[in-house]
Formats: structure tokens, sequence, C-alpha cells
């Protein structure tokens, strides 16, 4: 599973002229789904952004987590839109390969499991549309623009 995270101010999907998922600021997470991902891992990535400290406390530092603005009141949204080209293999050729993403059946349930995993820890939760031509905007807050990826999570820092 590989999530793009970006710190906003706003951000919203548009499909066929509408706006199908919107937030203010918070998080918004371009999701990818490998074809050996299982639903145990949407929440152990879930769990891992929402306790990011990327959002500044009052001395301007990187210390709070979505979850601490949550905790203290502030408004938090998290804008999930799925993204299998997170997966494209450029290594050989100039098209990408894209045979490492989950099938659409398969990453869609998962996508949709991340979701609900912010909805139920209490953020407003916007969503793009599955399979649908999206138009995704947002404004990147700092910029702050992380790369998650459970392999990477798995492994050890230590080498």
């Amino acid at each position: 599973m590989r999530i793009l995270v970006q710190r906003v101010t706003e951000g919203s999907v548009t499909v066929d002229g509408n706006v199908v998922g919107e937030i203010d600021a918070g998080l918004l997470l371009l999701v990818g789904i490998a074809d050996e991902d299982t639903p145990e891992l949407v929440a152990m990535m879930c769990d891992k952004i929402a306790n990011l400290r990327i959002f500044e406390d009052d001395e301007g530092r990187m210390n709070r987590s979505l979850l601490d603005l949550l905790a203290g009141g502030d408004e938090a949204g998290v804008l999930v839109v799925s993204q299998f080209t997170l997966y494209g293999d450029v290594r050989k050729g100039r098209r990408p390969s894209f045979t490492h993403a989950a099938d659409p059946d398969v990453a869609a349930s998962m996508v949709d499991a991340c979701a609900a995993w912010f909805r139920t820890a209490g953020f407003r939760v916007g969503t793009g549309e599955f399979g649908a031509q999206m138009r995704v905007q947002l404004v990147n807050d700092g910029p702050v623009t992380l790369w998650v990826d459970s392999d990477e999570l798995r492994r050890s820092r230590r080498g």
C-alpha cells in the first residue's frame, strides 16, 4: 500500500463537473493498493498517518498530528482519493506497467476501508469516485508532502 500524504488548506475532487468530495484544512491522501495488500494493512497505514506530527504547534514547529488537531477541537479533514498509478512501474520501456496494482474490486474496498477508518476516528472525510476520471484540486500547505509505503514501514531502519 502506498499513500502520498499532502497537508492542505483545502482540497476537492470533481467528477463530470460535480464536486464529489471536499475538505478544508487537513490531509489529502492519494491511495494506491498493491495486489498483495491485505485489509489489515489499512488500519496500520491509517494509524501511522493519523499520528504523523506534521502540523504546526503554537511555536510553528511540526509537532502536532491529525489526531492532536481533532483532540484539540480543531477542524481537520481527510480527503481520500484512489490512485492506482502509484504502482506504475517505469523501469522498462516508456509506458508504465500497472501489473502490481490490485484488482479494481479489491482496491475499491480497501480504499473505502481507509476512508471508513478516518470517519470512525471522528474526522470529516471526503472521497473521490473510484474508477472515475477525477479532477483533484488542492492548496498544499507548507508545502508538506510525504510518501508512506507499507513495504518501507515493515523494513528495519537499521539496514
